[in-house]
C-alpha cells in the first residue's frame, strides 16, 4: 500500500527535518540496503558496530526515496528526505505494518515465545487449527508456511525475522486465504521490536531458562524481553510450573501443568511412553480425555497442553483436539526419526546442556543397545560457557559422545571443542571423540553403530546453513545423514 511521505511521518510520529524535494508516495520499506527497491524508504539502523547511515548512498543508489533515522551529520547534503524519528526500529515495524496494511488486523494470531518448546508448540497449535478446518500460515525457526505445508525459507538465519519479512509474509497469508496464523516469537526478535505492528490475540509462554544472556545481560534483561509478547496480547497460555510465567498472572490467562504436583487449568495424568509416542490422558476445563501423541520424548506433553489451551481457547472442541494430537506429523528436525532399523537415526535441534539432557533422557529409555550422540557448540559469542556442560551432559547420558563442529564463526573449532572435552574430564568421562569435520562426524558415528543402536545428531537439524571462519555454506542434516547411511549399506552390501 503506497503511502504519501507526509502521511507516512504523522503516523509513526516522526518529524520531517530535511525535505529537499517535493515529498514522494513510500511503496516498501528496508533497514538493509542492499534489499531496498525503488519507492522504498531506508530506516537507519545505529548497531552496536555499524550505522546504518552509512549505507544510505548506496540505498538511495538502489531507489530509495526518502530515508528514516535518529538523526546524523551531513544531512544537508542528503538528495532524498528525511524523517526523524525516536526509535528507529520501531519506526521499522510501524512502517513494514502500515505498507502492508496491517494485515494480523485480517487474522487470528496466535504467538509462542519461551527458551524451549516453542517450535514444537508452534506446530502443534497451526495442526490443530487445520485439524478444525482453519486456513493457517506459520511462521518459525524452520521457515514459513502459507496455506499449504510448502516450507519456505527466509535468506536469512534467525528464528524471527526482521519486521519488514515478518509484514511481507503476513500479507502473503491474507493473500492465500489464511484465517489464522501462528508465530514462533524468539527473545531477540523481541528486544528489537521485529513483531511490533502485530496483533497478537494468544501468546503462549513454554517456560524460562538460561540462555542468550550475553545478548540479554540477565535473567531480568531475558524475562522483559519474553513479556513483551505476553503483555502484546489478548490472552496469554502460562506454564505454571515455571516461576517466570506466574509472574505474568495479572494478564487474562490460562494455565497449563505436565507436573501432576503444579495444579492448572490444563494437566496429564496416566502418562506412558511407547514405540508409537506418548499415551496419556489430558485434564482440561471441558473435562478429561484419553490422548495420542506419536512423538518420542516425554517433554512434548508440556507443548501438547500449551496447543490444545491455546487452540481451546479459539472454541476448537475437545474431540477435534484429541483428533489433531494423534494425526501429527510431528516437526523436522525435533525427534524427527530418519531410520528406525536396523539401527535407529534421529535429528534433533537440543543444543542446550537441558535440551540435550531431555532429548538423550527420552532416547535411552526406548534404545535396546547403545546410544550414541554427534554434537557441537556455537561460536562467537553465543552463550561459550554453555560448551562444558553440554560436554558433560553428552558423556554422561550417552555411552559415546561425538563433538564436532556447529557454526564455530570466528571462534577456533578446538576452542570449542576442547571446552567440551573439558566438560567430559572434569567428570571423568572418556566416552567421546573429536571430529571437528561435521560430515567426517556423521559417516564415524553411524560407522560404529550396531543393530539395536540409537544415533542421534543434535544442533543443527532443520537449519539451511553451517557457518565456519571464513564461509557459510548449504546445509541439510537430514541430507547428509541419509548418504552417509546410503554409504554405509553399499559397503555392507
Amino acid at each position: 500500500m503506497a503511502i504519501q511521505l507526509a502521511e507516512l511521518a504523522a503516523r509513526i510520529q516522526g518529524t520531517l527535518v530535511h525535505l529537499p524535494e517535493q515529498a514522494s508516495r513510500i511503496a516498501g520499506v528496508s533497514h538493509n540496503s542492499a534489499w531496498v527497491r525503488p519507492g522504498d524508504i531506508f530506516v537507519a539502523i545505529r548497531g552496536k558496530t555499524l550505522d546504518g547511515h552509512r549505507f544510505i548512498p548506496h540505498a538511495v543508489d538502489r531507489g530509495a526515496v526518502a530515508v528514516a533515522g535518529e538523526g546524523f551529520d551531513g544531512m544537508s547534503g542528503l538528495s532524498v528526505p528525511y524523517i526523524r524519528v525516536t526509535c528507529a526500529r520501531e519506526a521499522l515495524a510501524d512502517i513494514a505494518a502500515i505498507v502492508h496494511a496491517h494485515p494480523s488486523r485480517n487474522l487470528t494470531t496466535i504467538g509462542v515465545t519461551g527458551t524451549k518448546g516453542k517450535t514444537t508448540t508452534t506446530w502443534l497449535v497451526r495442526h490443530l487449527l487445520r485439524t478444525a478446518g482453519h486456513t493457517t500460515g506459520l511462521l518459525s525457526t524452520l521457515g514459513y508456511m502459507l496455506r499449504d505445508d510448502a516450507l519456505q525459507q527466509f535468506p536469512a538465519h534467525f528464528t524471527t525475522p526482521e519486521s519488514p519479512q515478518v509484514q511481507s509474509t503476513l500479507a502473503g497469508m491474507v493473500e492465500a486465504s489464511c484465517t489464522h496464523a501462528v508465530i514462533e516469537a524468539s527473545s531477540e526478535a523481541l528486544a528489537q521490536r521485529r513483531l511490533r505492528g502485530t496483533d497478537f490475540d494468544i501468546a503462549v509462554w513454554t517456560n524460562l531458562a538460561p540462555e542468550h544472556l550475553n545478548f540479554h545481560g540477565d535473567m531480568e534483561g531475558y524475562f522483559s524481553a519474553k513479556r513483551i509478547l505476553i503483555d502484546a496480547a489478548r490472552f496469554a497460555v502460562l506454564n505454571a510450573t515455571d516461576p517466570w510465567a506466574m509472574r505474568l498472572k495479572d494478564h487474562p490467562h490460562s494455565t497449563y501443568s505436565d507436573d501432576p504436583a503444579v495444579p492448572a487449568d490444563w494437566s496429564v495424568s496416566d502418562l506412558t511412553e511407547a514405540g508409537d509416542g506418548l499415551h496419556f490422558h489430558m485434564r482440561s476445563p471441558s473435562g478429561a480425555f484419553a490422548a495420542h501423541l506419536p512423538v518420542i520424548g516425554a517433554y512434548n506433553i508440556a507443548n501438547a497442553l500449551a496447543a490444545a489451551a491455546a487452540v481451546h481457547h479459539l472454541g476448537i472442541s475437545i474431540a477435534t483436539i484429541q483428533r489433531g494430537l494423534a494425526d501429527f506429523p510431528g516437526v523436522p528436525g525435533r525427534m524427527q526419526i530418519v531410520q528406525e532399523s536396523p539401527i535407529r537415526v534421529v535429528l534433533d535441534f537440543a543444543h542446550t546442556p537441558e535440551s540435550l539432557s531431555n532429548a538423550l533422557a527420552s532416547l535411552r529409555g526406548t534404545t535396546q543397545g547403545r546410544l550414541t550422540v554427534v554434537l557441537g557448540s556455537a561460536g562467537g559469542n553465543r552463550d561459550p560457557g554453555k560448551r562444558a556442560p553440554l560436554g558433560a551432559v553428552a558423556t554422561r547420558l550417552s555411552d559415546l559422545a561425538v563433538f564436532t563442529e556447529e557454526d564455530c564463526r570466528d571462534t577456533p573449532i578446538y576452542d570449542i571443542l576442547n571446552e567440551m572435552k573439558r566438560g567430559a574430564d572434569d567428570q571423568g568421562s572418556g566416552n567421546y571423540v573429536l571430529i571437528p569435520d561435521r560430515v567426517e562426524a556423521t559417516g564415524w558415528a553411524l560407522s560404529q553403530a550396531r543393530p539395536g543402536d540409537t544415533v542421534v545428531f543434535c544442533g543443527k537439524a532443520g537449519e539451511t546453513t553451517l557457518e565456519r571462519a571464513n564461509e557459510t555454506i548449504p546445509w541439510d542434516e537430514e541430507t547428509i545423514v541419509r548418504r552417509a547411511l546410503e554409504r554405509l549399506s553399499h559397503v555392507g552390501s
